[in-house]
């Protein structure tokens, strides 16, 4: 009973507490306006500095932790544009390099459509001498593909060289700016012939040599076209060399020489034209294919002794023994020869020329053509004063073979 007592006073002093708290709200409302001044100053020096601070590290922690997200998602698409620049790189560099290998193949398409009238095989450079030229190169095209020694290789806008060897399929390509490359070339406009020779140590210059060009009324210009000459051995007729950059007179006053710029960039060869056809090809004095058997002495010795194959018409002795009865050979016994009418023994006593070998002076029918080449005047001899082909030299003397 008196537990309970004690409990129902206590509910009575909090009932009256809140009462009277009630009452001084209302009390404070009624009297806001002149009181809430000095409790707003409060509240500014004390409640909203505290409030400012935790706003400002709550903004912190919420920044940090969205920071963490961002440079997250951030470090992925990073990594995957630098996947996707990768690629593009890459695939930049692919067209880059087609567009070039176009533009070179283009270049050649029209140096092809300038020389249509020569037959063509297209071929790669896969591999060169030491140094920045491309003096000496191989190609990727060899016999199985027709390319044969001899063969001119162009590219550019002209004349790269000559193939020097080739294996099945591979072929060693000198070109005509190596030291020891000589092109007989010609001026286009006035056909004036010229050497033009290759200079390593000119090419470094951008430019080539020519010389032996002849000292006449015909005026040669700079920018003038060397072409390859129609008398060249080993060059087709007509292939651009290059053009001339300096022309001057000689000191003997008979020839002219100077300098021409190549129409080929031979520090960037990469695609060429082979031409399969050689010069002796086209002029048909290539006997490589049409080669005939020579005669073997052994087996017919009359095929290369005209005096042995025509014993028989010239000394009836020694053609027909049994038309002389007393079986007297005329070589074998001058005795039974009572007029002394031995051929061997006596040349001078055989007026008809029996024995061409003995006596070539009495030979008018030219029968013994090795004795006396001078009674064979048919025959093509060549002495020391000619020249094999019946060419003449130049103006400059004696122009080096072509190479």
């Amino acid at each position: 009973m008196k537990k309970k007592n004690q409990t129902s006073n206590t509910n009575k002093y909090l009932l009256a507490g809140l009462t009277f708290v009630c009452i001084l709200l209302m009390v404070l409302s009624v009297f806001y306006g002149r009181i809430s001044g000095p409790f707003r100053l409060l509240a500014n020096l004390t409640v909203i500095p505290m409030q400012q601070g935790l706003n400002q590290v709550g903004t912190l922690l919420a920044d940090v932790s969205e920071n963490f997200g961002t440079l997250g998602e951030a470090r992925r698409e990073n990594k995957n544009l630098q996947t996707r620049i990768d690629e593009l790189i890459m695939e930049n560099n692919n067209l880059q390099e087609e567009k070039y290998e176009l533009e070179r193949l283009r270049e050649l398409y029209r140096l092809d459509q300038n020389y249509a009238e020569y037959e063509k095989v297209g071929a790669r450079v896969i591999g060169m001498d030491s140094g920045n030229w491309f003096s000496t190169f191989t190609i990727d095209k060899g016999s199985m593909h027709g390319i044969r020694e001899d063969m001119n290789v162009i590219a550019g806008s002209g004349l790269v060289g000559i193939v020097t060897k080739t294996g099945p399929t591979w072929a060693t390509v000198r070109s005509i700016i190596d030291d020891s490359s000589n092109v007989s070339g010609m001026v286009l406009s006035t056909s004036d012939k010229c050497i033009v020779r290759g200079d390593l140590s000119l090419i470094n210059e951008g430019k080539m040599r020519f010389e032996q060009m002849e000292n006449n009324d015909n005026k040669v210009e700079v920018g003038e076209q060397i072409v390859t000459s129609h008398i060249s051995d080993k060059y087709l007729q007509g292939i651009l060399i290059g053009y001339v950059s300096e022309v001057q007179v000689d000191s003997n006053n008979l020839t002219r020489s100077g300098y021409i710029t190549p129409v080929v960039d031979f520090k960037k060869l990469q695609e060429v034209l082979v031409i399969t056809k050689t010069k002796a090809q086209m002029t048909g004095t290539d006997t490589a294919e049409d080669e005939t058997p020579a005669a073997d002495p052994a087996a017919d010795p009359a095929a290369n002794d005209p005096a042995a194959a025509n014993q028989g018409e010239n000394d009836p002795a020694a053609a027909d023994p049994g038309a002389n009865p007393g079986g007297n050979d005329a070589a074998a016994d001058s005795g039974a020869n009572p007029d002394g009418n031995d051929a061997a023994a006596d040349p001078g006593a055989n007026p008809d020329g029996n024995d061409a070998a003995a006596d070539p002076g009495v030979n008018p029918d030219g029968n013994d053509t090795a004795a006396d080449s001078g009674a064979n005047p048919g025959e093509n001899a060549t002495d020391g004063a000619g020249t094999a082909d019946g060419g003449e030299p130049e103006p400059g003397g004696n122009a080096p073979p072509e190479g």
